[in-house]
């Protein structure tokens, strides 16, 4: 279990780093201005999303904030890496380019499956309607 804590809060805050140096980037950075320019978005997606980082780290990081929340910041996650790794492919950029979208994702997907694992099952039902064992989580 403590390998896994370690693991979790490992991924879990280089992939927040990460995202907030992205945010501060699309924020502040001319060359980030370019790279979305270069992507074809419009100048307010790059604002959109420094924001949507901000929120979906707060939320990844703080330990109280469980369930739906968590779920969906890491949904929020997956869906930006794997856009912006396909937002290189489709502007022309190499694979090689490319490349740390893939990382940032496996760095996401690793947070995702120890933060489940570490979530204890409180307790399990039968269910009369279906005849059938569910978790309530």
């Amino acid at each position: 279990m403590k390998r896994l804590t370690i693991l979790y809060w490992v991924t879990t805050a280089l992939f927040s780093l990460w995202m907030l140096a992205n945010a501060y980037a699309y924020i502040t950075s001319e060359e980030a201005r370019r790279l979305c320019v270069h992507f074809g978005f419009p100048n307010y997606f790059r604002i959109e999303l420094a924001v949507a980082k901000l929120i979906g780290v707060i939320v990844l990081v703080l330990p109280r904030l469980k369930g739906r929340v968590k779920e969906w910041a890491y949904a929020g996650f997956f869906i930006t890496v794997v856009s912006g790794f396909i937002a290189h492919l489709a502007s022309g950029d190499s694979f090689r380019e490319s490349t740390s979208a893939l990382l940032a994702l496996v760095l996401v997907l690793v947070s995702y499956a120890s933060y489940h694992r570490l979530q204890p099952i409180k307790s399990i039902t039968k269910s009369t309607a279906i005849g059938v064992l569910t978790a309530v989580v």
